[in-house]
């Protein structure tokens, strides 16, 4: 059987077949460290055709090499590392240091504390102590505050792709050009891509609010055309409510280069997600998911729980990323602990009645493809008609 040809600049660009991009979906609070895009997925979608790309937030230096080690492994494709690029916090102020768990916890409000507990007893959670820590323990949230140990790694490791979430990548641009390395930046409205337009990025995605994870208020069909006028020569990446052939054949007609899809690769085999999240993509629908600052400080569409849905009615007031991780962590033991596995963080856009079964994630990507490549074959040209 041949395989379709779909083919755009986005592909010669990256070294790929295929202008279909994996989301790089990371770590899931109140669940594994690890990021749902793991070394299995991201070789999975690279082996296939497309551009597999590690889900790094959180990741320090040690843990960073170790799971690209594991992606080469796994395959000799192109694939990329998606980071957050925001310094917050303490760091921000020009110190070398980076703090640690018990620093961050000194620094979240006594009143917040106070409410926090409160929605733990209204909830009917058991109170569950935090892990002993070292007095210089440092937590995952850390890596927010010091991306450069995170791109030293990728740059030295001679990784392809760096793909830029929620953080402007200029100051960091001479470094990933001396490396080779191409550059793509994640944007939910217009201002966020004339930043990274004049950083220099290759690419741009634009992302509308059906995607899940950290989104904005736009919505897909609506932010493409704005995103793409501005653009001029740089590749346009579409992402958000996009999740098989369709909506990849409707991304190219518009005039995007490719699609950057997460959620839909969620209900496969690789991705790095336990049983029972996964089980919920697949029972859930269109409007299951909910837009909450609950679980990172930033807006963050998440398949819907009974947590979520208390932090909307408590009316607390979200605290910046890294701290608000902590914030909630006493909620999360609680949960674990009760066997309350549905509080949990379940990153996951729109399109999630569109999975049905968990399937290899090489399935998924080539009837994408062979379903835009027939419609725009086919299906646009038959509805062309001349006067």
């Amino acid at each position: 059987m041949t395989r379709p040809v779909l083919h755009t600049s986005l592909c010669d660009l990256f070294g790929i077949d295929y202008p279909v991009l994996l989301a790089g979906m990371g770590p899931t609070v109140g669940g594994s460290n690890k990021g749902v895009a793991g070394p299995e997925l991201v070789a999975a979608i690279s082996n296939a055709g497309g551009l597999g790309v590690l889900g790094g937030t959180g990741f320090g230096p040690e843990e960073m090499e170790a799971e690209i080690l594991k992606i080469r492994e796994l395959t000799d494709k192109p694939f990329g590392v998606d980071i957050l690029l925001p310094v917050l916090g303490p760091k921000s102020g020009g110190s070398d240091h980076t703090p640690s768990s018990a620093e961050l916890w000194d620094l979240i409000p006594a009143a917040h504390k106070a409410e926090i507990e409160a929605l733990r007893v209204k909830l009917g959670l058991p109170e569950v102590p935090a892990p002993q820590r070292k007095t210089n323990d440092q937590p995952m949230s850390s890596a927010l505050f010091d991306p450069q140990s995170q791109i030293d790694v990728i740059t030295g490791m001679g990784v392809a792709v760096l793909a830029t979430g929620l953080g402007d990548p200029a100051p960091y641009m001479r470094q990933l050009r001396d490396a080779g390395m191409k550059v793509i930046s994640l944007v939910g409205n217009v201002k966020g891509a004339l930043k990274v337009l004049g950083a220099g990025v290759d690419a741009v995605v634009a992302q509308g609010t059906e995607a899940g994870g950290h989104t904005g208020r736009i919505g897909t069909m609506a932010l493409l055309p704005q995103v793409l006028d501005i653009a001029g020569s740089t590749p346009v990446i579409a992402a958000g409510g996009i999740g098989d052939g369709r909506g990849l054949a409707a991304a190219l007609a518009m005039g995007c280069e490719g699609v950057w899809c997460g959620t839909i690769f969620i209900g496969t085999n690789e991705a790095q997600l336990d049983d029972f999240r996964k089980a919920r993509f697949v029972d859930a629908n269109e409007e299951n998911t909910k837009i909450s600052k609950i679980y990172s400080g930033k807006t963050m569409r998440n398949i819907t729980n009974p947590l979520v849905e208390a932090w909307e009615e408590s009316g607390i007031k979200a605290l910046p990323m890294g701290l608000q991780s902590m914030l909630i962590a006493p909620l999360l033991r609680g949960s674990a602990a009760a066997d309350r596995l549905e509080n949990g963080m379940n990153a996951g856009g729109q399109i999630t009645g569109l999975i049905k079964a968990i399937r290899p994630a090489a399935d998924v990507l080539n009837d994408m493809v062979a379903s835009a490549s027939d419609i725009l074959a086919n299906q646009l040209a038959a509805r062309i008609t001349t006067a």
